[in-house]
């Protein structure tokens, strides 16, 4: 199979794109953007500026990836799912000028390899999702989650740990050492 790119997508020039990814209906992906091998990212998906997305990763419909965003190897992200890069957003300056580019300053976020993030659900700059880590749908990430944790709510917090196929596990089970016997 070789990469796909949908006639209404519009991609930078100098986007970096992996062999086998498949770029959907009108997605936009702006210049020094970085995406691995065996991609899908579905309609409307927006990839800001250098943006990071690691191999076999799944971007449903109309999700935002703000400059600042690394997705780590086999990262699943629900549809409407929104990144944020900005602590403090502002359009103007305190005097009322327009802010610019040189006005304001990345908060950098990490999802964490094998992670996965419900649909609707926010993730709030500076944070890192570990690898593993499910955020439920519609649930909004204001800080760091551990490896394997399933968070939900508003803001998010663990309610128990997950294996690597996604089922939570029991009480007082180590995810770390867990076997999954699932397929």
């Amino acid at each position: 199979m070789a990469t796909y790119i949908h006639p209404t997508a519009d991609v930078a020039a100098d986007a970096q794109i992996g062999e086998d990814t498949k770029v959907w209906h009108l997605v936009q992906i702006r210049p020094g953007v970085k995406i691995g091998s065996e991609c899908i990212l579905g309609r409307g998906v927006y990839v800001d500026a250098h943006a990071e997305i690691g191999n076999r990763v799944k971007i449903q419909n109309y999700v935002s990836v703000y400059e600042g965003v690394i997705i780590e190897d086999g990262v699943f992200v629900g549809p409407n799912a929104v990144f944020t890069n900005d602590k403090i957003p502002r359009a103007v300056n305190p005097d009322g000028s327009l802010k610019s580019p040189t006005d304001w300053k990345i908060s950098y976020t990490r999802v964490g390899a094998g992670a996965a993030l419900g649909a609707n659900c926010t993730i709030v700059c500076g944070v890192t999702i570990g690898q593993w880590a499910m955020v439920g749908a519609g649930s909004v990430v204001t800080k760091d989650v551990p490896d394997y944790a399933l968070v939900v709510g508003n803001p998010a917090h663990v309610i128990g740990y997950v294996c690597k196929c996604g089922e939570r596990l029991p009480e007082g089970v180590d995810p770390a050492t867990y076997v999954c016997d699932h397929k």
